[in-house]
């Protein structure tokens, strides 16, 4: 049995973002031309990622998509979960019952009780541990509670007086 292409991708996506964690929230735009993929299907993952609260979104220049609790508390099946439909729509879909649906049922509950027992970090480790490079953060330059006034020095005269009297002599 595989898991769909939303649940791989989210995943994928989720281990992403824990490892650029730390050079704080991390813009969808950047996931995406990492990973090569669509940004509005990223857009689409993260939005039911967020309404479950396993990420959380930040606004405005810096802003971007935050863990919504700590990675070692995030399952795989969360994940999963979170962007997939329900096997009991796999039976709605079509116009007569499945047989086999019993069997769907059981497959897909001993797949998700596995990915219950993989948390977020371990995946995160294992990636650390094969050697995978994070880029480094950019530097952003600080922002002072006050502002610097340097006076301006200029040679050029100052009024229209100043002006004609610099004509003059």
């Amino acid at each position: 049995m595989r898991m769909s292409t939303k649940g791989r991708l989210a995943v994928s996506a989720m281990i992403d973002l824990a490892l650029h964690k730390p050079n704080g929230p991390v813009a969808l735009a950047s996931i995406s031309q990492r990973r090569e993929v669509s940004l509005s299907y990223l857009e689409q993952l993260f939005s039911r990622l967020r309404r479950e609260g396993l990420v959380e979104s930040a606004r405005g220049p810096g802003g971007g998509y935050t863990l919504g609790r700590a990675a070692a508390d995030i399952t795989v099946a969360q994940i999963v979960v979170a962007v997939d439909e329900p096997v009991e729509s796999l039976e709605q879909s079509s116009s007569r019952p499945t047989i086999a649906l019993d069997l769907w049922q059981q497959l897909h509950d001993v797949m998700l009780e596995h990915m219950s027992a993989i948390t977020l970090a371990s995946l995160v480790q294992e990636q650390v541990d094969k050697g995978v490079k994070i880029e480094a953060p950019r530097m952003r330059l600080p922002i002072s509670a006050t502002p610097v006034l340097r006076p301006v020095r200029t040679r050029a005269p100052n009024s229209v007086f100043a002006l004609a009297h610099s004509m003059a002599g």
